[in-house]
C-alpha cells in the first residue's frame, strides 16, 4: 500500500465535461495522473487491474471526443472501466470498489447516468449499443452509441452476430476494438496512426463519396469491382477485410496509448458520415505499472497490494485448497485412469482450475474462448462419439448456453460432465457473477443427474462418480473460496446415484441440506440440541434425483423439516415440495419448510455477510426452526396469546 499520487490535474475532473475543456497538450498529463490514481486505489480494493490500466487513453479520448453521457458509450466485460468511473464523478467512491455498499466492480446502470448499460458478462456491448443507436435513429436523436470491446470479448459470437446486423444504425454506432494481446494485428507505431487518421479523415472520405457517386454510375459489375478493388487495398494495408464484410468502415490499428492521435482519429469518426465504423486500437493490459506488464496475467484480477513492490497480500498460506483446486486435481487424477476424459473451458482456465489439468494433459484440455453456447455442443459431439467431456463453466456462465444444455445434450442424454463453479454466491463480483440458478434450470430437465458437494472429501467423490456415469448428462456445483480443510481420501468413493446421506440422527427436527450449507446446518443442530431439539441433519448430495426413501423416512419421523440450499427459488427446495405433496407427506401435519436465496439481486459484498443477508446461515436455520414449532429462542413453546 502507499499513499496517494499527486494528480494536480486529475483533481480537477469532475465530470467529462471538465475534460473536454483540457487543451490537447494536457491530455497525456491527465492519462498519467489516471493511471497512477487506477493503481493507487486498486491496491487498497483488489479487483480487475490490468484491464483497466490498458485503457485509460481510450477512456479519455473518448470522453474527451464524445458528449456523454448524451452519447451513450458501453463498456464491454465492465471490469475495464475503472478509469471511467474516475472520471465521471464517482473519484470519492473509487476506493469502496466491489465493497458492501460500494461501488461495483462493473458498469451498472443505476450507479451512475454515464452508465448506460450493465455489463459484467462478456460480448454484450455492440448488441446494446446497437440498441441505443437504432433507437436514436428512430427518436430522430444526432446521439451516437460507443462499444468498447476487448479483453477476449470478440471471441464470443454474439459480438460478431451484432456486427451483422449494425447497419441499421449507420453513422451513429462506433465499435472501438480493444485488442490487447496483439491477437488481431502486429504492434503499431506511428506510421499505421499516420495510415488510421487518413483513411478516417475527410481527405479520404470526400473523394472516397466522390468516386463512389461516379462508380454508382458504371455498370453494375464494374462498380461492385471498384468498391471490392478499395476495401480490399485497404484491408491489406490495415488488416480490416474481415469487419469490413461484416458492414463496418474499419480504422485502425492504431496506437491505443498515443492519445492525441486518438483525439485525431475519434473526431474524424465522430464528424464523418460513413458508418458503422470500427476503430481498432491496439493496448497493452497493465500498461503504465511494470508489475503487471511483467505479469503472465497481466494483474487481470488482484487483492489488495504494495503499489512499489507490486506484492500482493494474499494472506496466509498453507490453508485448505480451494473447490476450485480440489475439482482440477480430482479430474486430473481421473485422466490419469481414463484417457478418453477430456476437459473444456471457455477462456476460464486459470478461473476453473484447468490451467493445472492442462499441465499434466496439454492434449485433452480445449479453451474455446469466450463461448459457452460453442462448448456445450463440442462437448456433446465428443460425448457422442464415446469421449467423456468434462465442461469446467462458472454457473453464472453455464446460463448463456441454457438452449445447448437442453437441446444438444439433454435431449439427446449424451454423458456431457458439467462442473459449475462459483454455485452460489460469490462476494466481491455480486450479482452478475453469483451461481443462483443453476439448481431451478437444470434440475426440470429430463435425463439429467445434479449433486452439490458439502465439502472437499464429497467433491472429490462425485468428480469420480462423474467420470463413471455414461448413461446420460451429470452436473456438479461448487462454491468459490476454500474447502473446510478435511483430510482428503485416498481413493475416491463411487457414490450410488441419487442417494443422500444422514450425518447426525435426531427424532425432532430433520434439516436436509444439499451443498455446503451443510457446516451451518450442523451448527444449527447444535444449538438446537441446546434447547431440547433432537435433530437429524441429512446431506441429501443429490438434487436429482432425489433421495426418495431418504426424504419419506425424514419427513414421516419428524414434527419438522426444513431443507437449506445455496440456490434460488425453484431448486431443491422446490423439488422436495414436490415430491412431499405428490405422495401426501404433508397431510398428517408435518411441518416442512424451505430455506434458499432470497428472490431478488444481492449486491457486492463479503460472501459471510451475503449469506446472512440471505438468511441462510445457522441461526437462522434455528429461527425458522422454532417458529415452525411455534416455540421462543430458548425453545420454549408459545401459549396462543403469544403466538398471536
Amino acid at each position: 500500500m502507499s499513499d496517494r499520487p499527486h494528480t494536480p490535474l486529475l483533481d480537477t475532473i469532475q465530470s467529462p465535461a471538465d475534460i473536454r475543456a483540457l487543451p490537447k497538450d494536457q491530455l497525456s498529463q491527465l492519462c498519467d495522473e489516471l493511471r497512477q490514481e487506477v493503481i493507487s486505489a486498486v491496491s487498497v480494493t483488489g479487483g480487475h487491474l490490468g484491464a483497466g490500466l490498458g485503457v485509460v487513453e481510450l477512456t479519455v479520448a473518448i470522453h474527451y471526443v464524445f458528449d456523454t453521457p448524451h452519447d451513450r458509450l458501453v463498456w464491454d466485460v465492465g471490469h475495464q472501466c475503472y478509469p471511467h468511473k474516475i472520471v465521471t464523478g464517482r473519484r470519492d467512491r473509487i476506493r469502496t470498489l466491489r465493497m458492501g455498499a460500494g461501488l461495483s466492480g462493473f458498469t451498472k446502470r443505476s450507479e451512475s447516468e454515464y452508465d448506460p448499460f450493465g455489463a459484467a458478462h462478456s460480448s454484450t456491448s455492440i448488441s446494446a449499443a446497437l440498441g441505443f443507436a437504432v433507437a436514436n435513429k428512430l427518436a430522430g436523436n444526432r446521439g451516437r452509441a460507443i462499444a468498447v470491446i476487448g479483453d477476449g470479448a470478440m471471441t464470443a459470437g454474439m459480438a460478431y452476430e451484432a456486427m451483422n446486423n449494425a447497419h441499421a444504425a449507420g453513422n451513429r454506432l462506433i465499435v472501438v476494438l480493444n485488442d490487447n494481446d496483439m491477437s488481431i494485428a502486429p504492434p503499431v507505431g506511428s506510421l499505421r496512426n499516420s495510415l488510421a487518421r487518413l483513411v478516417s479523415s475527410g481527405k479520404y472520405l470526400t473523394p472516397r463519396r466522390l468516386a463512389a457517386k461516379l462508380a454508382a454510375k458504371m455498370p453494375e459489375s464494374l462498380h461492385r469491382a471498384a468498391e471490392r478493388l478499395e476495401e480490399y487495398a485497404r484491408g491489406m494495408v490495415t488488416g480490416g477485410t474481415l469487419f469490413e464484410e461484416l458492414g463496418f468502415y474499419y480504422v485502425g490499428p492504431v496506437d491505443g496509448h498515443d492519445v492525441v492521435s486518438l483525439v485525431e482519429i475519434l473526431e474524424n469518426v465522430r464528424d464523418a458520415p460513413e458508418g458503422p465504423m470500427l476503430i481498432h486500437a491496439v493496448t497493452q493490459k497493465g500498461k503504465g505499472y511494470a508489475p503487471a506488464e511483467s505479469s503472465a496475467d497481466k494483474y487481470h484480477g488482484v487483492v489488495k497490494f504494495d503499489v512499489i513492490s507490486g506484492k500482493q497480500d494474499k494472506g496466509p498460506s498453507g490453508g485448505p485448497p480451494s473447490y476450485t483446486q480440489v475439482f482440477a486435481d480430482a479430474l486430473a487424477n481421473e485422466a490419469e485412469r481414463d484417457d478418453k476424459i477430456v476437459a473444456i473451458t471457455a477462456a476460464m482456465p486459470s478461473g476453473t482450475g484447468l490451467d493445472r489439468f492442462e499441465q499434466r494433459f496439454p492434449e485433452r484440455t480445449f479453451d474455446v474462448g469466450i463461448a459457452e453456447q460453442h462448448a456445450v455442443t463440442f462437448a456433446a459431439g465428443l460425448a457422442a462419439q464415446g469421449y467423456r467431456p468434462f465442461c469446467a463453466i462458472y454457473s453464472t456462465f453455464l446460463q448463456r448456453a441454457y438452449d445447448q444444455v437442453v437441446h444438444d445434450v439433454a435431449i439427446q442424454n449424451l454423458p456431457v460432465r458439467f462442473g459449475m463453479d462459483r454455485a452460489g454466491l460469490v462476494g466481491a463480483d455480486g450479482a452478475t457473477h453469483a451461481g443462483a440458478f443453476d439448481l431451478a434450470y437444470l434440475c426440470t430437465l429430463p435425463n439429467f443427474v445434479v449433486m452439490a458437494a458439502a465439502d472437499e472429501v464429497e467433491l472429490t467423490h462425485m468428480v469420480h462418480t462423474m467420470a463413471l456415469h455414461d448413461s446420460g448428462p451429470i452436473a456438479v456445483r461448487y462454491p468459490r473460496g476454500n474447502g473446510l480443510g478435511l483430510i482428503m481420501p485416498a481413493e475416491p468413493e463411487r457414490l450410488e446415484i441419487g442417494r443422500g446421506r444422514v450425518v447426525r440422527e435426531g427424532k425432532t427436527v430433520a434439516i436436509l441440506s444439499l451443498g455446503t450449507r451443510l457446516e451451518e446446518a450442523l451448527k444449527a443442530a447444535d444449538q438446537l440440541e441446546g434447547m431440547g431439539l433432537s435433530t437429524t441433519v441429512a446431506d441429501l448430495r443429490f438434487a436429482k434425483p432425489l433421495d426418495e426413501a431418504l426424504i419419506r423416512r425424514l419427513l414421516t419421523t419428524h414434527e419438522v423439516a426444513v431443507t437449506v440450499e445455496e440456490a434460488a427459488v425453484g431448486g431443491f427446495g422446490a423439488h422436495v415440495l414436490t415430491l412431499a405433496s405428490d405422495q401426501g407427506l404433508i397431510d398428517a401435519g408435518l411441518k416442512l419448510r424451505t430455506m434458499r436465496l432470497p428472490d431478488r439481486f444481492q449486491d457486492q459484498d463479503k460472501p459471510d455477510k451475503q449469506y446472512d443477508d440471505a438468511g441462510l446461515n445457522a441461526p437462522h436455520i434455528v429461527d425458522t426452526v422454532l417458529k415452525a414449532l411455534r416455540r421462543n429462542s430458548v425453545g420454549v413453546e408459545l401459549e396462543e396469546s403469544a403466538r398471536a
